[in-house]
């Protein structure tokens, strides 16, 4: 019998049991694909991460080769995952322990994470990882996108057009007018997942979303936000919020370099506080980074055949 130690976290909040939960496999072994996709299965969280440890020399010239997996499928990249796993090494292993920073090596690419003791405590580190440079692909519609939501078209803020961003993974970006309307948001999951998929077959160049990532501004330098999906809400989306924040710099709703806070996971009970900036380079949004605080909840093992 083979046995996989993993760890329980919470992340983008400093409070247990708020936040994104994410469960951390410290050492994939000898797990095959399949049987990552299993485990992932069995956590049944949004999402399960896999360390898939090397030597010391590839690590420090490529960082820790890190898997990805929701209940379905792999993904190339994910911002709480991400986050939350670069934490999770820095407090378990002696030779990351203190580190200012931790690269991790994903299918999307090296994702460099870095800590900020000051604005950490005994218990939660702040991490910030800097995403891959943002693609902006099509925009929407607003006419059709509201009843998607569930909401009419004067919900939407009108001067911002609806828009399908990437920065590793592709979110389309929905401005709406106030929290309330943001609060009555109800996904209609079946007509979304079509018209995302006659939006995929009609744009050969993508990138091609398959969530929304709706944001309502709160008071200065702070929003609400909230991502729901085909069967529930996820409290707090890292990827989505670095779309967000290349976003509103990218259309002058936000300066450039200016620290956005995006609070989700409200409506669900479970607070996330989330930090988003980026900066420009030539022009075009290049540095976005992403930040918040990962807490240790619970550890355990499974056992396989």
């Amino acid at each position: 019998m083979r046995e996989f130690e993993y760890q329980l976290c919470d992340v983008f909040t400093a409070r247990r049991l708020e936040g994104n939960q994410l469960a951390v496999f410290l050492d994939a072994g000898n797990l095959s694909d399949a049987e990552m996709q299993a485990l992932a299965r069995e956590t049944n969280l949004s999402e399960t991460t896999f360390l898939c440890r090397r030597d010391a020399a590839t690590e420090s010239e490529r960082g820790v080769r890190v898997r990805i997996f929701t209940t379905e499928e792999e993904l190339p990249f994910a911002g709480h995952p991400t986050l939350g796993t670069a934490a999770t090494i820095r407090s378990l292993f002696p030779e990351f322990q203190g580190a200012g920073k931790i690269v991790l090596d994903l299918k999307a690419g090296q994702v460099p994470v870095v800590f900020h003791p000051e604005k950490s405590t005994v218990t939660a580190a702040f991490g910030r990882m800097t995403q891959p440079q943002p693609v902006f692909g099509r925009l929407h519609d607003a006419a059709e996108i509201a009843p998607l939501l569930g909401l009419r078209k004067e919900d939407l803020e009108p001067d911002r057009t609806p828009q399908t961003v990437s920065t590793g993974l592709p979110f389309c970006v929905v401005v709406l007018r106030s929290v309330e309307a943001l609060t009555r948001m109800r996904l209609q999951g079946a007509a979304s997942e079509e018209y995302f998929q006659r939006a995929e077959n009609s744009d050969a160049q993508g990138p091609h979303a398959k969530f929304f990532y709706a944001l309502a501004a709160e008071a200065p330098g702070r929003w609400r936000a909230r991502m729901q999906f085909y069967n529930g809400e996820d409290p707090a989306t890292g990827s989505a919020a670095g779309c967000a924040i290349s976003y509103l710099v990218q259309h002058g709703v936000v300066p450039a370099g200016e620290e956005v806070h995006l609070q989700q996971g409200i409506e669900i009970h479970r607070a996330s506080d989330i930090y988003a900036t980026a900066n420009l380079l030539d022009g075009k949004v290049g540095e976005v980074h992403v930040g918040g605080s990962t807490v240790l909840v619970a550890k355990g093992r499974f056992f396989l055949e």
